[in-house]
């Protein structure tokens, strides 16, 4: 039953999250007048087919992790010699017809309307669900702990972190997670006296809540796009961080999953109910989002790089560098989801 729950999960997480991602290019690409002649959530013989009135072919198929737009001429990006032979009638509708600035939008448009989308759904939980948050109150410090060393003290209310405000506990954990590295500087409330202490890189700061301080908090409209933004912009600015501690040696590789992974979270999501899947949806949009936006030939953070060197050199990039480049792009993805898919089979099945 739990692998049920979880398959059912994971196509409704990436079937949401992937499908606003193409819808992106889709709508962009349409208000550009460049042709879009494929628009398919999964990959693969199609199960259910059809055409609009426009001749794009929408499709769901059989294969249904991921998804892709197919944009006329959008593969001649780095061969405009083949655009420039086209009759004048094959032009028409052709992705390198666009100027350069809608060209950029066009791909730009996915990662927007990922970023959109965790926006729109964290406000929407901010605004319509009130939520108890445990304030960020500290109950006790643990003896010889960093906060203890520093002078952290029972009851001190912790206001800010790295100049970050810091308004529950959940974004005392995240604030932490992300000075991993560095001392962090802390502005404590106590006594109404403002208070600073460095609290430096560790494992655990040694820091408990106070159970007993907690609020039951639902935000207004304006409030709730505040606090909807503000989280996108922290779960993405922790993914960041990550993915730099990672590839820098300070973090394990092995806490990258795969689609495993993802299946299982959703999947325990969608057993608590509507809001923890929503959450999940928009978490794993942010992470499309930021994924999409390294700067490989690959991604979509790789074209509009390009796209910005030709803007700013007025060179084209093309020819065998590029197709290496796109080639290197290709394994990198590969090699990634390789180890992904490995930490989890590794998990799943207790190997060391």
């Amino acid at each position: 039953m739990q692998i049920v729950l979880a398959i059912v999960a994971l196509l409704i997480v990436l079937g949401v999250v992937v499908f606003i991602h193409e819808l992106g290019h889709f709508l962009a690409a349409r208000w550009a007048g460049v042709r879009v002649d494929t628009f398919s959530i999964g990959f693969g013989p199609a199960i259910i087919k059809w055409h609009d009135k426009r001749g794009t072919v929408w499709k769901i198929a059989c294969f249904p992790l991921g998804g892709y737009v197919s944009i006329y001429g959008q593969e001649d990006m780095f061969d405009r010699k083949k655009y420039a032979e086209l009759p004048a009638e094959k032009k028409k509708g052709h992705y390198l017809s666009a100027p350069a600035w809608k060209q950029f939008i066009i791909v730009a448009a996915g990662v927007t309307m990922n970023f959109i989308l965790a926006w729109l759904i964290y406000s929407g939980i901010f605004m319509f669900h009130a939520k108890e948050v445990q304030l960020p109150v500290v109950g006790q410090v643990i003896q010889e702990s960093v906060a203890f060393n520093a002078g952290v003290k029972p009851g001190d209310i912790i206001m800010q972190i790295d100049n970050e405000a810091i308004t529950n506990w959940g974004e005392l954990i995240i604030a932490k997670e992300l000075a991993s590295t560095h001392d962090a500087d802390v502005l404590l409330l106590r006594d109404e006296n403002l208070v600073r202490v460095q609290l430096s890189p560790a494992e655990r700061w040694g820091l408990v809540a106070d159970g007993s301080k907690t609020e039951l908090r639902k935000k207004g409209f304006f409030d709730g796009l505040y606090a909807g933004a503000r989280e996108t912009y922290y779960q993405s600015k922790t993914l960041l961080v990550v993915l730099k501690q990672i590839v820098t040696g300070e973090r394990s590789s092995k806490q990258l999953g795969s689609f495993i992974t993802i299946a299982e979270v959703s999947g325990q999501a969608l057993s608590m109910g509507i809001i923890a899947l929503l959450s999940i949806i928009a978490l794993l949009s942010v992470n499309l989002g930021v994924i999409n936006l390294l700067p490989l030939p690959v991604l979509d953070g790789g074209y509009l790089l390009i796209l910005i060197i030709k803007g700013i050199t007025r060179r084209k990039l093309e020819g065998r560098g590029m197709e290496i480049a796109i080639l290197v792009g290709w394994l990198f993805i590969i090699g990634l989801f390789a180890l992904t898919m490995w930490n989890d089979l590794a998990r799943v099945f207790g190997i060391n």
